[in-house]
């Protein structure tokens, strides 16, 4: 095993990457977690590029994550006969229906747009291209003047901050994804436009309904997520800072500091956080990025982002191996360099039922130094104590042992953990620690003599609760 970068890269799948070949490419560039992003493509389309993705790694034998991205209430424009120029000060009248087209309306498919919006607001259109104010509402027509005007066209996305009640967290097409989503066995859900803790709780019931077991990746899109994050973090398996419509509902001033919050307070509940939208969005075009770009990844990393995001660069872009291969590099430059704080200082859980797993995982962590441990064993079934101590950032990689493709599978969103599968559950003995010094000299590229820290459990070494930390040393 080579080990280079610790945090992860999520690379979004598309026309442009969804080829055997292409996929096998991203790999050895340096994907770990492959997105589907269910806005766009069928329900068969994804599910053969979900099994696609899958042979190819197994193929490999390497252990990436599938991850489906939910299209959630994206409220758009409806179909438009022709695209409509645009002039400041001109009536604009939003009013949601089907069937035959009104003269002078405009279709929208959300139906409480009436209802969830104030006179003197601001619509946004197209991501912020064209603005609409709020002139008046009457008969469920939202009577508009078009502030900064542009083209109108069909199908164009709307957001409007801070008022969208009416709005069902999880959608019709959202459930059927999601039932697609069990089906196929992924490894996450991440749902689009959170706003409180029971978005994330509805998900999760729609999960266990289709007697899955998804975690859920919550997306921090809507100034309400940023108000309630601390109940949404809480209650998720991982976090998105999805700054595409969090740069449209906010001022685009505020999305660096909101990032910044959301990853502290990602840390502070020991969740996996992403960090995405155009991080290397040049190079959808052109083979190099440019240098603000590389300085926003490297920045991200450096605040204590476990994962970064490609989106267009790598579903339609021209370049979209060396924007992985770009991404891992400039991921490793600021992992290896001086101003990278590792050794997180995290309060352990205050829970009985946690209690001694957190004392086991913060007690490796503090040892590495005492011995010059090389690595951190972390024997683990479902990878909880695992992804606790990916949280602390130890000084040194962290290798899980599990028994469980799935669990192996789900550590692509964990910072610096390097997941093997092996049969290993039982007692500790000679004979398994002789296993051990082999699988660490040949697999790992350790040498004789060398400490390492393992964590497990007892009497099984996976399937038990965690409860032991020992210092092992190569061949002693």
């Amino acid at each position: 095993m080579t080990i280079k970068k610790r945090a992860k890269i999520v690379v979004t799948l598309g026309p442009a990457t969804d080829s055997e070949e292409k996929i096998k490419e991203l790999i050895k560039a340096g994907a770990n977690v492959f997105r589907f992003n269910t806005s766009h493509g069928s329900s068969d389309y994804h599910k053969e590029k979900i099994r696609l993705v899958k042979k190819i790694a197994d193929d490999m034998k390497v252990f990436v994550a599938t991850l489906v991205d939910l299209q959630g209430p994206k409220i758009r424009i409806g179909v438009l006969d022709n695209e409509i120029p645009l002039e400041k000060g001109q009536e604009i009248i939003l009013e949601h229906y089907s069937g035959e087209k009104k003269e002078n309306i405009i279709p929208v498919d959300y139906k409480g747009i009436a209802n969830d919006v104030e006179t003197g607001e601001i619509i946004l259109v197209d991501d912020g291209k064209i603005q609409l104010r709020v002139k008046e509402i009457k008969n469920n027509q939202v009577i508009t003047n078009v502030v900064v005007p542009n083209v109108l066209k069909s199908r164009k996305g709307i957001n409007i901050p801070g008022s969208t009640a009416s709005l069902n967290a999880v959608t019709d097409r959202d459930i059927d994804f999601i039932k697609l989503a069990v089906e196929e066995d992924v490894d996450f859900l991440a749902l689009s436009f959170v706003r409180e803790k029971n978005d994330i709780l509805t998900a999760k019931e729609y999960v266990k309904k289709f007697n899955g077991d998804i975690p859920i990746v919550a997306k921090l899109e809507k100034p309400q997520s940023i108000e309630n994050l601390d109940e949404i973090v809480e209650v998720s398996d991982a976090v998105m800072v999805a700054r595409g419509d969090l740069g449209i509902e906010l001022s685009p001033v505020e999305v660096p500091v909101c990032q910044k919050k959301i990853i502290k307070t990602c840390n502070k509940y020991k969740k996996a956080v992403i960090v995405a939208t155009q991080m290397l969005e040049s190079m959808i075009d052109n083979p190099i990025p440019t240098r603000a770009e590389s300085s926003d990844v490297a920045n991200a990393i450096l605040d204590g982002a476990d994962a970064v995001m490609l989106s267009g660069e790598t579903s339609v872009g021209k370049y979209a191996v060396e924007a992985v291969k770009m991404m891992s590099e400039i991921i490793l430059a600021a992992e290896n360099s001086g101003f990278y704080e590792f050794d997180y200082d995290i309060e352990p859980a205050d829970d009985t039922s946690t209690m001694t797993r957190h004392a086991v995982v913060y007690g490796a962590d503090k040892m590495i130094k005492f011995v010059g441990a090389k690595v951190i064993l972390s024997f683990s079934h479902t990878g909880k104590s695992t992804r606790i101590l990916s949280k602390l950032k130890p000084k040194v990689p962290i290798v899980l042992i599990c028994d469980m493709k799935k669990t192996a599978r789900r550590m692509a969103l964990s910072w610096g953990v390097f997941p093997f599968y092996k049969n290993w559950d039982e007692p500790i003995t000679n004979d398994i620690l002789l296993k051990f010094d082999e699988f660490l000299i040949n697999e790992i590229k350790l040498k004789k003599g060398d400490y390492v820290i393992i964590i497990g459990s007892q009497p099984n070494l996976i399937t038990s609760r965690t409860n032991f930390v020992r210092v092992h040393r190569i061949g002693a």
